[in-house]
């Protein structure tokens, strides 16, 4: 059995309080151990807090029994220094670096002792409160033992041992035990070597650093329109940045991290316009390769190569669903434009306006980490005719959950991806989703033996820029399987104005409103749209028909609508 120590600081940690109690105690050296309670439950996943003290040092680590820390993750230990009045939180990473921060005791809020009293662990208590970030803070300290200390680095109360913490009637630290050591000589318990000292929003981040994976995929690249690209003659090179589609999709082969599967990841795209006015659509992909064909072959090689949906219209519509040797682009996440962020700020002035840089739309993706492991093809799509049109970065970002290596699950994930209408080579003749005014979208689903907890992840947006367009009317979104009705909804965003501030190019109309303020089917200028999750826990193994009815509008004239919808499937197998 392994003990690993780490210290634990409770939330609003920097808290400190004046008091009466200045009369000179000698301290012996004692160990205090500690729980953690929830509602009045013991959090044993927290470990023990043990509160080591000698003279003028308090050091508090925790303890947790027979678990192994992740090679990213820090020792901490927390030092209460009463002679130099301060409190020292110490890092040491398993590469030998170590960090620290220190707050002096006058930097804390202030504690007002009351008259309450009570017994913890054995030995008669006063409380102090205070309200700290709208926390009601109480703690319970005694002056029976001759020893100062407390099981958080926010308390540093002179010549008191601090024997409980609660936080808002429902979040408690108590000793449950008390060890008194009667050595005559204090035991010298903090470090000469303290490492770098930072400021305290520093530690902090440097820590937090330490559990995120950062995949930088793209940086500071121009997505635009009739641009020369020179793609390199090697299909397979990693690192390089490719081009397509006149320069309207960028695509990268990246390596991404081996990560727990309790990880959780996050798609972090920065843009701003380069050139283009206008709103347009974009999504971040990825390329599965896992069939005999993918969309890679359209990329080096022309749309004839993708597989193509008849659709009742007479129209052929490439690459779109799954076949038995093709998996459509992945859908990591669908965004959109604004109308001109950062170029057009300084030539359009509105009284009162201050426009934004830049937007960074960030997406949990997690239910993908299956597929987001080892080598990977990623890209962007960002429709525009403009030759200095945007400019995009993208960072992966894996965030480690837990400090301690976990178990992992038995059984595997299983994906399957379905369909993508998004027509990502838009600017190189792929047709855009327009089947739906007088088809159904149809492709077959097989589920295989032991599938568990299947659902559909599924991002769907309307197009249609005028007054009748299905940009801006509701359409309800149907699913069937086997002709049955499944699932049913109308994607549409009431909120746009809010994203006012990110669209100077917009344009403001008679009656105080602009283009970006309107509701619109499923987005806003300036956002991402958030996919939804249609259960399909009632499947039985073998195939099944899946259909999507959208009762897109007709056209008019040369305007029409479209409907870009994703779908991947999602599950465990045994």
């Amino acid at each position: 059995m392994k003990t690993r120590f780490f210290i634990v600081v409770i939330l609003f940690c920097t808290v400190s309080f004046s008091n009466s109690y200045s009369q000179k105690i000698k301290s012996v050296p004692a160990r205090i151990e500690y729980i953690t309670l929830v509602n009045g439950t013991e959090d044993r996943d927290r470990g023990k807090i043990i509160l080591e003290t000698a003279g003028d040092v308090a050091k508090i680590t925790t303890q947790t029994m027979g678990k192994t820390l992740i090679p990213e993750a820090p020792t901490e230990t927390g030092y209460l220094d009463y002679k130099e009045k301060r409190a020292v939180q110490l890092a040491e990473f398993q590469d030998g670096k170590k960090i620290s921060a220190v707050t002096p005791f006058d930097k804390m809020p202030q504690f007002e002792i009351t008259d309450q009293q009570d017994t913890v662990a054995g030995y008669l208590c006063r409380k102090a409160k205070a309200v700290v970030f709208s926390n009601t803070i109480e703690i319970w300290f005694t002056v029976e033992l001759g020893i100062k200390g407390a099981p958080s680095l926010g308390y540093a109360m002179d010549n008191v041992l601090i024997l409980k913490i609660l936080r808002n009637n429902n979040f408690e630290i108590r000793a449950v035990s008390v060890e008194r050591n009667q050595k005559t000589e204090p035991l010298p318990m903090l470090p000469a070597d303290i490492g770098q000292t930072l400021e305290t929003q520093d530690y902090r981040q440097v820590l937090a650093s330490a559990y995120i994976k950062k995949v930088k995929v793209f940086t500071d690249e121009q997505i635009s329109w009739g641009n020369p690209a020179s793609n390199p003659a090697n299909h397979d090179s990693a690192g390089a940045t490719y081009r397509f589609a006149g320069g309207t999709v960028i695509l990268r082969k990246v390596i991404l991290p081996e990560v727990p599967s309790d990880a959780s990841v996050f798609v972090n795209l920065t843009q701003f316009s380069n050139g283009d006015a206008y709103d347009r659509t974009g999504s971040v992909f990825l390329v599965p390769v896992n069939a005999k064909h993918s969309f890679l072959n359209c990329f080096f090689d022309g749309l004839n190569t993708l597989p193509a949906y008849q659709a009742k219209n007479g129209k052929s519509y490439q690459g779109i669903i799954k076949t038995e040797d093709f998996n459509p682009v992945v859908e990591l996440m669908r965004f959109f434009t604004p109308f001109g962020i950062r170029q057009y700020n300084e030539k359009v002035k509105i009284t009162g306006y201050n426009w934004f840089d830049s937007v960074t739309y960030k997406q949990d993706i997690t239910e993908l980490l299956p597929l987001l492991k080892g080598e990977q093809w990623i890209g962007i799509y960002l429709g525009n005719y403009d030759a200095g049109g945007h400019k995009v970065s993208l960072n992966i970002d894996f965030h480690l959950n837990h400090k301690e290596v976990q178990e992992m699950p038995v059984e595997k994930p299983f994906w399957i991806s379905l369909f993508n209408t998004t027509n990502i080579m838009e600017m190189a003749g792929q047709e855009y989703g327009t089947l739906f005014g007088t088809d159904t979208l149809t492709v077959w689903l097989d589920i295989p033996e032991r599938a568990t907890g299947l659902k559909l992840r599924y991002i769907s947006t309307g197009h249609g820029g005028w007054e009748n367009g299905d940009e801006f009317i509701p359409k309800e979104n149907v699913i069937l399987i086997d002709g049955k009705e499944i699932f049913s909804y109308t994607p549409w965003r009431a909120d746009c104005a809010t994203y006012r501030l990110y669209n100077p190019a917009s344009g403001n109309f008679w009656n105080g409103l602009s283009s970006s303020d309107y509701s619109r089917s499923g987005w806003c200028p300036g956002t991402a749209t958030n996919p939804v999750y249609i259960p399909l826990e009632n499947l039985s193994p073998g195939k099944h028909k899946f259909q999507i009815f959208i009762p897109m509008g007709a056209p008019e004239g040369s305007s029409f609508s479209s409907w870009n919808i994703s779908g991947i499937v999602l599950g465990k197998q045994k």
